[in-house]
């Protein structure tokens, strides 16, 4: 899933970003928001099974860290972009690891999660720095694509950790 989320990111965000057309940039996001919700849609009936609560505790854990990185970014005023190196290495890595889990049949287990929540984490800052320093004010949608990509990996893997707790 990782996989199909750095793809999609990847492929949508160049459409978006590189577009100065503002429909080419809508049709990337449309196209990702799509995009996740066929990759979410398995996780999402799985959760809603396990018990009331499941999707809407990752969801409030997912908007307070969200609003809390934000407001980090914000009232610091410090440029988080020096992470995008650490962000290209660490997502490999967390690729490699996904494929050896899948080749090796390995269990990444709780502690990858927490791990992902983390670079998650790092990823929100570095794209609401991003956002804030680098996007022209006509990028608004590709700004909003880059920032939702990151919340929605956040939320993947909160609901990850609060699902492996049933």
């Amino acid at each position: 899933m990782l996989g199909g989320f750095m793809l999609l990111g990847y492929l949508s965000s160049s459409l978006a970003a590189k577009a100065g057309d503002i429909n080419t940039q809508y049709m990337g996001l449309g196209l990702y928001v799509i995009g996740e919700a066929i990759i979410f849609a398995p996780l999402l009936t799985i959760a809603s099974t396990m018990g009331t609560g499941v999707i809407q505790s990752a969801a409030i854990a997912t908007l307070f860290l969200f609003g809390g990185l934000t407001v980090v970014v914000f009232t610091t005023g410090q440029d988080f972009t020096f992470l995008g190196g650490a962000l290209k290495v660490a997502g490999m890595v967390a690729l490699g690891l996904i494929v050896c889990s899948f080749i090796f049949g390995l269990n990444l287990g709780i502690f990858f999660s927490f791990a992902m929540v983390a670079f998650a984490a790092a990823a929100i800052l570095y794209q609401t720095s991003q956002v804030m320093r680098r996007y022209p004010t006509d990028y608004y949608v590709a700004a909003s694509l880059a920032l939702f990509s990151s919340v929605m990996l956040l939320f993947w893997y909160i609901l990850r950790i609060f699902m492996s707790r049933r």
